[in-house]
């Protein structure tokens, strides 16, 4: 069992809540995390058997694939995709060709019965009514950025001071509604 460090002890009780497995946001939420939370470990394999189901594709396509449909804000790594693939391969999941100097992987009739066995874990991908949302986040984030931006250039410490204090009001805001939705 963990033990409270030192560090926590200041922290909001939300915080830590957040912590995933991967690149260390200081206890922050970060959308991108939050996503990846719900693509866990094992889900990796259904994922790229569904996307394999609808076409051959190559690694890189698969993983492009899956960022496009997080809205960007999950991409997996060669490191999990490509072992999975070999994988899947060599339990006859998936075949592979080489085709223009790739490896090209089709799903077998043992890979589809796979897939039918978990269907809820392919479907984790296919949330297609949240990636509109998830783009249309991504892009307000961006553009938050670009105006932050703007601020810090015109040198102007009143500005700079009201868009910190809005900014820690908006975060201290979203905190809440996820601690609440955590109840």
């Amino acid at each position: 069992m963990r033990g409270i460090r030192d560090r926590d002890i200041h922290k909001p009780f939300f915080a830590s809540e957040h912590r995933r497995r991967g690149r260390k946001t200081g206890g922050r939420f970060s959308p991108e995390r939050e996503h990846r939370r719900r693509v866990s470990r094992g889900d990796i394999k259904y994922i790229l058997l569904s996307l394999l189901a609808e076409k051959p594709q190559h690694g890189y396509q698969l993983i492009k694939e899956i960022e496009n449909r997080c809205g960007g804000f999950y991409r997996p790594s060669p490191g999990s995709v490509y072992p999975t693939l070999q994988q899947l391969e060599e339990r006859n999941y998936l075949t592979s060709q080489e085709v223009e100097g790739k490896k090209v992987y089709s799903i077998t009739d043992s890979g589809e019965q796979l897939l039918a066995q978990q269907p809820s874990s392919a479907e984790t991908l296919n949330k297609s009514e949240e990636q509109p949302k998830l783009i249309e986040l991504k892009m307000t984030l961006r553009d938050l950025q670009e105006v932050i931006m703007q601020v810090t250039r015109s040198d102007k410490s009143k500005n700079i001071d009201k868009v910190l204090s809005s900014l820690k009001k908006l975060k201290k805001e979203i905190y809440l509604m996820l601690a609440n939705e955590e109840d």
